[in-house]
């Protein structure tokens, strides 16, 4: 009997062990910037054998990703990957907002003391949990083309977020993350000194980067989860929109394939496939080129969102009486005076509605969604309330018709509204998992928890979606 008991007790230690071995030592989290699927598939035949070609092959495929808010952009792309939530809760609308206190656009990640800094991302990321979960001894880094998707996947605990400088083209870091850079950033960057201003070229700078802060600081060398948060881009080189998407997108797309096969094949043959976990999503949006739909007799217009606001003011200054009720306007969104308001006795909740009922019979305008309105919240508008933050939204937003241009005379900002579905993959590669293709739609908010799941830890603390396995 005592031999049956032997054996039983050898197999669920070999279990435990298995499944302790399971745990990546490195996770490679890395986003790409407009990433498409349909592009993927149309240039197919071109891909080498270890690049996009090995990771539709071999990994778990979740072919119907999406973003659970509108709209996005980079900046807040990064922090809800990063963080496994929404703007409502992280605090990161948009690359810029407006500052209710001085009336003038904010960078998402300027900060008077440290020039750039995480400051403004209110909530952990899964970094942050891993530094927290192993007393400090993870190793986190971050690195980009721009200073914000760099920073919002490093979170507030890493060793560091490293960019590439806009003006000079030279490798950057934040004295947040320490007053010096490390002694390997520094000798690495006198070693390569040529400025990084052929955006052609910017992918692999960050792969050779990447590589070497794999190498320098010995990530996944120990039983200590590691990550690495990596933002390469499918687009042109100059950042422009597509015209003719053949043309211009096949040599992209065949650069960022071998791209990946430079750094898939670099992490594997430093630290084994079975160590580490690579996840590689969108930013999930596209840049366009806006065409002339008056050409097709498409319907159009422009919405001039300044001259609506000061129509706005004359509604308003008829019923209550003379002020500067709509205090600014910044795109699709109208900021109100409180303090007039309160002055002149009247319920915020009435002039909102007041104001709606106003807004909504202007041309060019298919709803308007107040600041009340979005935080009592329904599915049908749960995608923008997800995207949207009290503290820093304005009053109220404008969703223009689509086909039509938004303009701000004051400031020359314009965009055309458009709700295409933009399609992109959701690729989990490595550290024994099995290959798969999932056609279940699913959100990206979902990828923290499931790195945080995969390596044993707390997922970021505003969190609250299920991991996708």
């Amino acid at each position: 009997m005592n031999r049956y008991i032997a054996i039983i007790i050898a197999a669920l230690t070999a279990t435990e062990m298995q499944a302790f071995q399971l745990a990546p030592r490195l996770v490679v989290n890395i986003t790409i910037d407009q990433l498409r699927t349909d592009y993927i598939e149309a240039f197919s035949p071109l891909y080498c054998q270890g690049g996009l070609r090995k990771l539709f092959a071999e990994s778990i495929v979740y072919d119907a990703a999406s973003y659970p808010y509108a709209p996005v952009d980079k900046a807040s792309a990064a922090a809800t990957l990063s963080t496994g939530t929404t703007p409502y809760y992280h605090g990161i609308v948009a690359s810029k907002w407006l500052d209710r206190s001085t009336l003038r656009p904010v960078f998402c990640i300027e900060d008077s003391k440290h020039y750039l800094s995480p400051a403004k991302l209110a909530t952990s990321t899964v970094g942050d949990e891993m530094k927290i979960s192993s007393n400090g001894t993870a190793i986190v880094y971050s690195v980009a083309a721009d200073p914000e998707t760099a920073i919002l996947s490093a979170g507030h605990a890493a060793d560091a977020a490293i960019w590439i400088d806009g003006k000079t083209g030279k490798w950057r870091t934040s004295t947040y993350y320490g007053a010096t850079p490390p002694a390997w950033f520094k000798a690495y960057t006198s070693i390569s000194t040529q400025s990084i201003k052929d955006k052609t070229a910017t992918n692999d700078a960050i792969v050779d980067m990447s590589l070497q802060v794999i190498k320098s600081t010995a990530m996944g060398k120990d039983d200590t989860s590691d990550m690495i948060n990596i933002t390469l881009a499918a687009t042109q080189p100059d950042g422009t929109a597509v015209t003719d998407w053949k043309t211009e997108m096949e040599s992209v797309y065949m650069r960022l394939d071998k791209t990946l096969e430079k750094l898939i094949e670099g992490i594997e043959k430093e630290i084994g496939k079975e160590n580490a976990l690579f996840v590689i999503t969108s930013t999930g949006y596209a840049t366009e080129t806006v065409a002339n739909l008056e050409k097709y007799r498409i319907p159009t217009g422009t919405f001039y969102i300044n001259r609506t606001a000061n129509l706005l003011n004359m509604y308003l200054s008829a019923i209550y009486g003379q002020g500067m009720y709509a205090e600014a306007c910044f795109r699709n969104q109208i900021y109100l005076n409180h303090k007039l308001i309160e002055q002149k006795r009247v319920s915020i909740s009435e002039v909102l509605n007041r104001s709606q009922e106003f807004l909504v019979l202007s041309s060019g305008i298919s709803d308007v969604y107040t600041s009340e309105r979005l935080l009592a919240g329904n599915n049908d508008i749960l995608k923008i309330r997800n995207g949207f933050n009290p503290n820093l939204n304005g009053d109220i937003t404008i969703e223009v018709t689509p086909g039509w241009r938004l303009l701000n005379e004051d400031t020359q900002e314009t965009f055309t509204s458009r709700s295409g579905f933009v399609p992109f993959p959701i690729i989990i590669y490595g550290a024994g998992t099995k290959p798969q293709r999932i056609t279940t739609q699913v959100t990206v908010d979902r990828i923290a928890p499931t790195i945080a799941k995969s390596i044993r830890i707390r997922a970021p603390n505003a969190c609250s979606a299920a991991p996708l396995f």
